[in-house]
């Protein structure tokens, strides 16, 4: 969102530091997913954005096609039990597509979810900004997000640091 997120910071002693913003509550709402090559050698990181509005099951879909161009074979997807990921378009996909396959984490195990990390550290990297608009957040995420695709050992921490087997 526009409003900025606020993290531990610098300033002279005895000066609390301030940000100032626009309160403005326009935000880009993002879907990602972390993708493990066979022998868990190749790691990409896949996005994307829709501004100003939440993400439905024709949002997820989009996605959906996006993963499955971009990747060969069998892809075995990890999804929160969020309202999107699941429903009668997503089995309805899936049908289409039989080299999809999708699991669900468990209810609220976002400790098993690589792809918090990449939030987390996505989040870290605009602390303590504030953007003017949507268009200077979105460069700012974009900015973040390719930051972090471009360097295998963060998405291999990433998924590391979850709980999640990585066998």
């Amino acid at each position: 969102m526009l409003i900025p997120s606020v993290h531990k910071t610098w300033a002279p002693r005895g000066q609390t530091p301030i940000i100032r913003h626009r309160y403005q509550r326009d935000k880009i709402s993002v879907i990602s997913g972390i993708s493990v090559s066979p022998v868990r050698q190749r790691l990409g990181l896949y996005w994307r954005f829709l501004l100003k509005k939440n993400f439905t099951h024709p949002h997820a879909l989009e996605f959906l096609r996006h993963l499955l161009r971009h990747l060969r074979g069998h892809v075995i997807l990890l999804w929160d039990q969020g309202r999107i990921h699941k429903g009668d378009p997503i089995r309805d996909f899936c049908r289409r597509f039989p080299r999809l396959h999708l699991e669900h984490f468990p209810a609220y195990a976002p400790e098993l979810n690589p792809d918090e990390g990449v939030w987390r550290l996505a989040k870290a990297r605009l602390a303590n900004g504030r953007p003017d608009d949507v268009d200077e957040l979105l460069a700012r995420l974009t900015a973040s997000l390719v930051r972090i695709a471009r360097c295998p050992a963060l998405l291999r921490a990433c998924i590391l640091k979850s709980d999640l087997p990585f066998v």
